[in-house]
């Protein structure tokens, strides 16, 4: 029973990041999404980022099948301050579309709860929370290193 509940969340995860494509090439035309989803921050210390896993996560990602995803996303060793817009905006792509996939499977996890399925619904939500929020999270930490090494750049640039 608990394999057919892993493996319907599972499907639905990857069916929800088919939707989370879909729904960011319709947000990245919004104002909505120029000013305020590219700068989204859902955890703004570094620290409960870490106490949640983050660090291990990101280990996860750069050592298995899903750094082959989404390869726009590798940093290589050595990347000139040029190539860093293309890859925030590249991050965002990624950030939003993880945050319309996650939104999207919320649904099916309150009908699993409204008929009490708990382990279900249990099932449902760490599978999507390991599948869409963490690499959302993932994504804007990533973000958040860009900026300060732009801005550092930046500094750098303004001082005589």
């Amino acid at each position: 029973m608990v394999l057919k509940y892993f493996t319907f969340s599972l499907s639905l995860v990857f069916i929800s990041w088919i939707i989370g494509i879909i729904a960011n090439a319709l947000l990245a035309r919004t104002q909505f999404y120029k000013t305020r989803l590219s700068n989204l921050l859902l955890i703004r210390n570094e620290w409960f980022g870490r106490m949640i896993g983050l660090d291990a996560f990101r280990w996860v990602v750069q050592n298995s099948f899903f750094k082959y995803f989404n390869p726009k996303l590798s940093m290589k060793k050595r990347i000139r301050p040029s190539e860093l817009d293309s890859l925030r905006n590249e991050m965002t792509v990624a950030e939003i579309g993880h945050l319309c996939g996650f939104l999207f499977v919320i649904p099916f996890v309150v009908v699993k709860l409204g008929k009490g399925d708990w382990l279900f619904a249990t099932i449902m939500i760490l599978v999507n929370i390991l599948m869409n929020l963490y690499p959302l999270l993932l994504q804007q930490e990533n973000k958040r290193r860009i900026d300060w090494f732009r801005e550092k750049i930046n500094s750098k640039r303004l001082k005589p």
